[in-house]
């Protein structure tokens, strides 16, 4: 029986996943010129943003399918921190940084807890035991 923690763990890892994703997704349609120009602007190498949206796209497809779980939200948290630091702080909290502190809380948690159910991390981890289970 799952507890309510996995599922909501599942839920946060998924909807952390989703958002990370579309935002990768949204700056490789739109060309990542713009962005990395961007970040020229506020003080980041342009390069960055190429390493940043790379991280968001597959690291968003990664948390929604459960793969390298507290790896890719380990990643999340500098990326967040230097957008709350960078962008957000000047703009206030309602309004400027709110949704990025949110998702660094999000990310600081998976990292911390991880999410195995319905993830290939979780499968990943079972099938091992069973392994380990048959040699011992």
């Amino acid at each position: 029986m799952k507890t309510n923690q996995e599922i909501g763990t599942f839920f946060v890892r998924v909807i952390l996943g989703v958002i990370f994703f579309l935002h990768g997704l949204q700056a490789y349609q739109g060309g990542l010129e713009g962005t990395a120009a961007f970040f020229g602007q506020i003080g980041i190498p342009e390069f960055m943003a190429y390493i940043v949206k790379t991280i968001e796209l597959v690291g968003g497809i990664a948390l929604i399918l459960g793969l390298g779980t507290r790896i890719f939200a380990a990643l999340f948290v500098p990326i967040m921190i230097v957008a709350i630091i960078t962008v957000g702080l000047s703009k206030g909290f309602v309004g400027g940084y709110e949704f990025e502190l949110s998702l660094l809380g999000m990310a600081l948690y998976l990292a911390l807890s991880g999410s195995n159910l319905l993830s290939i991390d979780g499968l990943m981890k079972h099938k091992q035991q069973s392994n380990e289970a048959k040699f011992n």
